[in-house]
């Protein structure tokens, strides 16, 4: 699977990758041998879970790794008035009379919740290059869709964008 990621999400996968060797990595190693030096392995739940946490962390890096090297690399950079990766969107949905806000993020950002969804989610590629005040069509399957209308666009840049998500 390749996913499409900006240069600051590489970026900001490569610190973590670091992060873990350097720092996580050493701690889990010597959890690992604190655990063992109590004894018999076989009921060593602290052994268990340290090995656990050593694992996970191993894991996490071969992923992140795995994506890096896999990436499509994609550009954040969008006409100002025009819907982007990374801008704040204002949306109005016209059947339920309610108007949302999002932030168009990548992938490894995405988090419905906190009102980042993708550009690769229905709403988000719908709305990629968009203007305010566009009524934009956004298609769910082959049957079933909805209006939405642009009202706001703002560019927010990197800095309000959370943590990479953890899968």
């Amino acid at each position: 699977m390749h996913d499409r990621l900006t240069q600051s999400d590489i970026d900001k996968m490569k610190e973590e990758i670091e992060y873990r060797k350097l720092v996580v990595r050493k701690n889990a190693i010597e959890a690992v041998k604190e655990a063992r030096a109590q004894g018999d392995l076989s009921e060593n739940f602290e052994y268990y879970a340290a090995k656990k946490d050593k694992n996970q962390n191993e894991s996490r890096i071969r992923y992140l790794e795995n994506m890096i090297k896999t990436a499509i690399l994609v550009s954040d950079q969008s006409a100002e008035d025009q819907v982007g990766l990374n801008k704040r969107v204002t949306v109005y949905f016209e059947e339920d009379d309610e108007t949302e806000e999002y932030k168009i993020v990548t992938a490894v950002r995405g988090n419905s919740l906190k009102g980042l969804i993708t550009a690769d989610s229905p709403l988000g590629s719908a709305l990629m290059g968009h203007r305010a005040g566009e009524r934009v069509h956004v298609k769910i399957n082959d049957h079933a869709g909805y209006d939405v209308i642009i009202r706001k666009i703002e560019n927010t840049g990197e800095e309000d964008t959370d943590e990479l998500r953890k899968f």
